[in-house]
């Protein structure tokens, strides 16, 4: 039975509307401008165009999606997939096999995963990953979180140059792709502005930064209509600087114009005048054979002012030692990024999108003391 054509208005109600992750705090509601109707055609033609660099859907094409729907990119992804997709096949949960069984059955081209479910397909058995065919994959999209150099490569040897990395936001939308190329020759880049996309490095005085120094990084995509914030403007002009906009997070521009994300400047650690991002701590971290997942983060210290503790989440039925994972660590990472201690918890705490609640975890060795971050 063949559904039929759509034949409802031109500009549906406005039914959607995507919510921030709450990573800095409650997940706020996120409100789009409308469009008038004799500047439509030419919108959805400028993100037709980001979606196809960012997310690889176009036309015709196979697209799987395992991650949950309630997060702003995954349903990004899957409106668009419904547009214009030949087939579009949803998993209930990401299981790492599964999604490479799922690929070679339905002869997926587009697929949609994030770092860590990298970091779950390398640590499948070498002859489970051997056993499927994979040669129909043409475009992997990522976006969520910065991937590390390293895992990034892996994948790249395994599937080949279809791995792509976004920077976006739930407010600003898809901002830059970093194509295989890009990968191979500038570990760690988020990549280039896409089409009109505006992208700046500030300081906290709003002075442009040098190629190389770190920021914030401030940006825009026009190819999006501007936003507000569901009843919280104030919050809006807050994070508003001569149009362009920032989430909070911290990085730097080459030379070239390639951006780079170092972390979340609320997560940046300031241990003996030394700054240090957890992100990168935690992209090693999570490569240890039977880690699950994993956080670091700054915790008190008398003399440093703060110092690194790590959280790891291990797979069911290993058991981790402390000791041999800050060995482990201390063969990869400068002394100084190498967390003094290792906890291990069976299940660490998510929030309510899902998400590994790092400033609740941070909380609660910060309680009655003042943070000097």
């Amino acid at each position: 039975m063949q559904q039929p054509a759509y034949d409802g208005p031109r500009v549906a109600p406005r039914g959607h509307m995507a919510y921030t992750s709450g990573t800095t705090g409650r997940p706020k509601g996120v409100v789009r401008q409308p469009l008038p109707l004799d500047r439509l055609e030419e919108q959805l033609a400028r993100m037709r165009s980001v979606v196809r660099q960012t997310y690889g859907i176009e036309p015709g094409c196979r697209t799987l999606m395992s991650a949950p729907l309630y997060h702003s990119a995954p349903g990004s992804f899957i409106q668009n997939a419904l547009q214009m997709a030949e087939r579009l096949v949803l998993t209930p949960r990401f299981d790492a096999e599964q999604v490479l069984a799922l690929v070679e059955k339905h002869r997926i081209d587009v697929l949609y995963l994030v770092p860590i479910m990298y970091v779950r397909l390398l640590k499948l058995p070498p002859e489970v990953r051997a056993k499927y065919d994979l040669s129909s994959l043409r475009f992997v999209a990522s976006t969520g979180s910065p991937c590390s150099p390293d895992v990034k490569r892996a994948m790249l040897e395994w599937l080949g140059p279809v791995i792509h990395e976004t920077y976006a936001s739930s407010e600003a939308g898809m901002i830059t792709v970093a194509t295989p190329a890009d990968a191979a020759a500038r570990p760690g880049t988020a990549g280039k502005p896409v089409d009109d996309a505006q992208l700046r490095i500030l300081d906290e005085n709003g002075r442009q930064c040098a190629p190389g120094e770190i920021g914030l990084v401030y940006v825009r995509q026009p190819a999006y209509p501007d936003f507000s914030y569901r009843n919280n403007d104030a919050a809006r002009a807050a994070i508003d600087r001569d149009g362009l906009v920032t989430l909070g997070d911290m990085g730097y521009v080459d030379a070239d114009g390639y951006l780079f994300i170092c972390d979340r400047a609320s997560d940046m650690v300031i241990s003996g005048g030394v700054n240090i991002y957890p992100a990168e701590i935690e992209h090693e971290l999570v490569r240890y054979p039977g880690v699950a997942d994993c956080v670091v983060f700054g915790i008190p210290d008398d003399e440093y002012g703060e110092r690194l503790l790590g959280m790891v989440q291990p797979m069911p039925g290993v058991e981790i030692r402390e000791a041999e994972v800050i060995d482990w660590l201390r063969q990869r990472l400068s002394g100084f990024k190498v967390p003094r201690s290792i906890v291990v918890e069976t299940q660490l705490p998510r929030d309510e999108t899902g998400k590994l609640a790092k400033r609740r975890l941070r909380d609660r060795y910060w309680e009655g003391r003042q943070r000097r971050v």
